[in-house]
């Protein structure tokens, strides 16, 4: 299959092959997404093929509008309606009761729904003008860092998809937060993201956090809970925050012969000095959205270094720097 870079002029071609029952990479304000009409079996299935995605990982369907949302969902709680009026269009994904004409792919077979509204442009004028929901998770090859740039998107999956619509770079970089709301007592993050547990905090009163440990012995409700996800070819490792046990072990893995790649923040490579010619800086170190904008595309650019190990930085797991270790910790290896 020929993959076709498109500009945002011509959205009307990528139109028509979402109504064809193709598949086409579009961009949203957190990171590349793969899309197809979310009620249609047969296009949805592509997805799974394309990424090479197990059955059981369920799919985000995105919506243009919240009248559209409400023809897939039994019910807005007031709760969920909270979130909707200050968070969409954005980067918080809602858990809810399902009904209506989805795919079974795109729930997994389950009874809940994800569903999201995403504050981009171009996403938007996509699902409008195609009349249906777009199923989307990002379009990656399964496992590996998410895209934030139609390079990315190409170069995982060039002759796997219909098309691709370069948007530029994303905004957020990592992925929407995805909040269970179907127990309207307890809101639970599921997923970590764009929009944090405070400003959730803000609107709902308590926030919980689900427990990857507990959420793993059952049929994940959303993407990003279950398999091993956000990882480059290289293998990566969280770099110790003292810098003289950094040092140490960059020097330790050096005397084996190893090329260490730096993941690390502006600050932080200052301090370490010119350990290694192979680096990606972050950002500032009090700036963790900085950090999460830019993650994906250093863990790409390393992975394509001469490093033959990448060290990460880590930040306070406060804010979106919680999202951020959320997705450094799945991409990293334990150092043994």
């Amino acid at each position: 299959m020929k993959t076709e870079r498109l500009t945002k002029k011509e959205l009307a071609k990528a139109v028509n092959w979402i109504k064809d029952g193709e598949v086409v990479a579009f961009p949203t304000e957190t990171v590349y997404g793969l899309g197809a009409d979310a009620t249609n079996e047969e296009a949805v299935q592509k997805i799974f093929q394309a990424k090479g995605r197990p059955a059981d990982n369920p799919l985000i369907i995105h919506v243009a509008s919240v009248e559209q949302a409400e023809q897939y969902v039994t019910c807005f709680p007031e709760e969920a309606k909270r979130v909707v009026s200050n968070f969409w269009p954005g980067a918080c994904t809602l858990v809810l009761n399902k009904k209506g004409d989805i795919a079974s792919s795109v729930t997994a077979d389950l009874n809940t729904i994800a569903i999201r509204m995403p504050d981009h442009p171009v996403a938007l004028e996509l699902i409008e003008q195609a009349g249906v929901p777009l199923a989307a998770p990002s379009a990656n090859s399964s496992g590996k860092p998410s895209p934030t740039t139609a390079d990315h998107v190409y170069k995982d999956l060039n002759g796997k998809i219909r098309g691709i619509i370069d948007g530029g770079a994303t905004g957020v970089g990592l992925e929407s937060t995805v909040l269970d709301m179907t127990d309207q007592k307890k809101p639970t993050i599921l997923r970590p993201g764009g929009v944090t547990a405070e400003q959730l905090e803000t609107v709902l009163g308590k926030v919980y956090h689900e427990k990857t440990s507990d959420s793993e012995l059952l049929a994940p409700k959303s993407p990003g809970m279950k398999y091993r996800h956000y990882s480059p070819d290289k293998p990566v490792y969280i770099l110790p925050e003292n810098i003289e046990q950094a040092e140490k072990l960059i020097g330790a893995l050096e005397d084996k012969k190893e090329c260490v790649g730096l993941l690390v923040s502006e600050d932080t490579f200052e301090s370490l000095g010119s350990l290694s010619s192979n680096h990606f800086l972050l950002g500032r170190k009090g700036y963790p959205e900085e950090a999460a904008n830019r993650l994906y595309e250093g863990l790409r650019k390393l992975d394509e270094s001469d490093a033959t190990v990448i060290l990460a930085e880590a930040y306070d797991k406060t804010g979106i720097g919680r999202a951020y270790m959320n997705r450094l910790e799945k991409a990293a290896e334990w150092l043994k």
